[in-house]
């Protein structure tokens, strides 16, 4: 039996690849979650937009305690 050093076996390149595969997914995953939050995010705005009453006077009162 002998034993070399440095020898590039299907073992490794399996366990390599695996791990590529099992990462690409992961990004995947967290993309497509970060996705619909965007869209549960932008859905969210455009209800409570349109909700609000819209008033001349909005934002021009500003309360400062000192």
């Amino acid at each position: 039996m002998s034993i070399t050093i440095a020898s590039s076996s299907n073992t490794n390149t399996n366990i390599d690849t695996g791990h590529a595969l099992l990462t690409a997914k992961k990004v995947q995953d967290q993309q497509e979650l970060e996705g619909q939050l965007a869209m549960k995010l932008i859905e969210g705005a455009n209800v409570e937009a349109a909700s609000l009453p819209t008033t001349a006077s909005s934002g021009h009162h500003i309360n400062v305690k000192v």
